[in-house]
């Protein structure tokens, strides 16, 4: 007899579950020793103001999960919050999946700590359902995941569930074929997770998933659509939902070993040529290129150098050889690399798609060019051989326009442009912006120095304008305008005022009174 739902027949599914997911991997990340075990501090995630996961010692003092972070610290005075980080999450679980992927082959990834794959295989290979998922735990436990659990059931949604509702005693459950809906009947309607329909669901007297599964499809489907009818299939144990394995991602990092170690540049730079061959070979057969590159250097004596390199387009062999020569020699004089090179390591950082970077169809345009030419210069004269200018943030002029190696971002420490600046110059800016500060000297009718005192008060109208080759009257200004940044820094603080002045040759110059001085900034030609 054929089913009655032929085209939802569950397939026989394996899950995995790691509780407080976001919790371990806080514990794994490098160089942090946190975690959840017994002896460690509580700690709460947040993530928009409430946790979403907590420690097992949060737990105890009453911390839960849902609960406001106000609420939680009032439960637990000694909680140490942490912000959410799903990049980190996702980073600590690609070395489980690794290990799994290794006796299971066929890894889907729900979510980070939450992994689900066929049954049928392992069972087969490990001698069954529960010898495959203890198999598996087991493995799990090597990596330092104590806690975690298995469930084997009719469908993803039915093993999660069973995964989430183990015994103390057992970390396995296997909910026989066939029996997926009477597992799921006394579960509370919440398990679905969909906020809206639950919410409507409880305001019908609905509170379990079998008295969910027991109303008739036809009116689910009238009522609810086709949300509502994928629900109602779930809670009856007809999980349609496939299985859909991970495609793991191919290796693009390279290391090369130097032995003995290397402590000239050039052998270095040498030495990795074919490793930087490799790298790109690996991208081209993944149809992708290297847009940022990590790369790693190691010394004999334990030191390491690091560093992300930009490119306005994409790397090449040659180019990737130049960044390692740039970054050694860099290390070499900040003495962060202290005897010779032991190892390196290319690590492609952003990849794009290489038909997002094919030459046109006829020929190079001039950007093209512009860029092949700063390359080879920067290639023959090192990093900082070509600069280009860029954008910073602040409320001096000086303090927006920087020039940084071609290829390069500005630092992560430069002020960023598009914040706001309140006190700064708003468009049009001069014309001419000087490379330092000009001196000057702005005095009234009686000669004496204009001055500007705590209340913005000027001691005298601006008369006169003298400098360096600058002797001219003032026939128009305006200010002052107050610039004050950091005042409760005494070794950092900065208070000045800025002017507009305009000379009898109707040249307009913007100036700024600051410790009792004034200079130039710039000059509107």
């Amino acid at each position: 007899m054929m089913s009655p739902h032929p085209a939802t027949d569950p397939v026989r599914s394996l899950v995995l579950w790691c509780p407080d997911w976001p919790i371990t991997a806080l514990g794994q990340s490098p160089g942090n020793a946190q975690g959840g075990g017994s002896g460690a501090p509580p700690i709460a995630i947040v993530h928009a103001g409430a946790v979403i996961a907590c420690s097992a010692s949060a737990r105890r003092e009453g911390v839960r999960r849902g609960q406001r972070r106000r609420d939680a610290q009032a439960h637990c005075p000694t909680l140490q919050i942490v912000p959410n980080d799903p990049g980190r999450e996702h980073r600590a679980f690609l070395p489980v999946l690794d290990r799994l992927e290794k006796l299971a082959p066929g890894v889907q990834v729900i979510r980070p700590g939450l992994a689900a794959l066929r049954a049928r295989g392992p069972s087969r290979y490990y001698g069954g359902e529960a010898e495959a998922a203890r198999i598996l735990l087991d493995d799990l436990l090597c990596t330092g995941i104590p806690d975690a659990r298995a469930g084997i059931a009719d469908g993803p949604f039915t093993a999660e569930h069973a995964a989430r509702n183990t015994r103390e005693r057992s970390a396995v459950q296997v909910i026989p074929s066939g029996q997926a809906a009477a597992f799921l009947a006394p579960l509370p309607i919440t398990t679905l997770h969909d906020a809206d329909l639950v919410a409507l669901l409880i305001r019908l007297g609905v509170r379990t998933l079998g008295e969910f599964a027991a109303l008739d499809e036809g009116t689910v489907r009238d009522r609810f659509s086709e949300r509502g009818t994928r629900l109602h299939a779930l809670a009856g144990g007809r999980d349609s939902q496939p299985v859909t394995p991970r495609i793991p991602p191919p290796e693009l990092a390279r290391r090369v070993e130097f032995e003995p170690p290397l402590e000239i540049a050039e052998q270095v730079a040498f030495g990795v040529r074919q490793t930087c061959d490799d790298v790109v070979a690996a991208l081209g057969t993944a149809g992708l290129v290297c847009t940022e590159l990590r790369i790693e250097l190691a010394d004999e004596s334990g030191g390491r150098a690091e560093r992300v390199w930009l490119h306005p387009t994409f790397f090449s062999a040659a180019e990737m050889v130049d960044r390692v020569r740039w970054q050694l020699e860099a290390a070499m004089t900040g003495d962060t690399l202290v005897s010779a090179v032991q190892s390196v390591r290319l690590v492609p950082e952003a990849v794009d798609a290489a038909t997002h970077h094919a030459p046109g169809l006829f020929g190079q345009g001039p950007g093209e060019r512009v860029h092949h030419a700063l390359s080879r210069v920067q290639a023959m004269l090192g990093h900082r051989g070509v600069l280009v200018p860029a954008m910073g943030g602040g409320r001096f002029l000086l303090e927006r326009q920087l020039l940084v190696p071609w290829g390069d971002r500005p630092p992560a420490s430069v002020a960023q442009h598009d914040r706001p600046w309140p006190g700064s110059m708003p468009d049009p800016l001069p014309a001419t912006v000087f490379a330092d500060p000009v001196p000057i000297e702005v005095t009234d009718h009686s000669g004496e120095r204009v001055r500007v005192d705590a209340r913005g008060a000027l001691s005298g109208p601006p008369a006169l304008l003298t400098g360096r080759g600058i002797h001219t009257a003032v026939t128009a200004w305006a200010g002052p305008w107050p610039i004050r940044e950091r005042l409760w820094d005494q070794a950092r603080r900065r208070e000045a005022h800025r002017f507009q002045l305009v000379d009898q040759s109707q040249m307009a110059w913007l100036t700024v009174f600051e410790d009792d001085a004034w200079h130039a900034e710039g000059r509107y030609d």
